[in-house]
């Protein structure tokens, strides 16, 4: 990540920020939160809140956006594109298992999981809001947990 640009930020908002955005999420921003002289636990649970912040707005908010944009030639096959990646590579686990394996899915943190590609199956899959978010928030808090652990160990093995 480019140090100029958190520099100009709370340490705090900066790990929001990251721990907001696809691909970095928690797993990227309890290290950042870390390397900027935040506790391991502090920069957890900020990493924890920032990651969460996309999931209901992508889970209400994807499929109108998604279906407007089919309807516009440039961005039909993106979105075709992206829908059928994520449904057809975790939709029928996540569909089989339902809310536990959205659950298990969020929890694993591993490139490609994690909130944002969660709440996007969820919301590609049409899963209820009251069984989606709990598993997310719940898979999450997990895969921060795993991530909060990883963190710490390291900082003390080099230490």
């Amino acid at each position: 990540m480019n140090g100029e640009f958190f520099s100009s930020l709370s340490r705090e908002l900066a790990v929001l920020l990251a721990a907001a955005l696809p691909v970095i999420e928690l797993r990227g921003a309890i290290p950042l939160g870390i390397s900027l002289g935040l506790s391991p636990l502090y920069s957890a649970i900020l990493g924890f809140i920032g990651s969460m912040l996309p999931a209901p707005v992508i889970l209400f908010a994807i499929r109108p956006v998604f279906n407007y944009l089919k309807k516009t030639k440039p961005f039909r096959k993106i979105v075709e594109k992206i829908a059928d990646k994520s449904l057809n590579k975790n939709g029928p686990k996540i569909q089989k298992y339902g809310a536990w394996g959205l659950l298990i899915f969020v929890a694993i943190p591993l490139p490609g999981t994690g909130v944002w590609s969660g709440s996007l199956i969820a919301a590609l899959l049409n899963m209820r809001f009251k069984w989606a978010f709990p598993s997310i928030l719940i898979g999450n808090a997990i895969a921060g947990f795993i991530i909060y652990i990883l963190s710490n160990g390291i900082i003390q093995i080099v230490k």
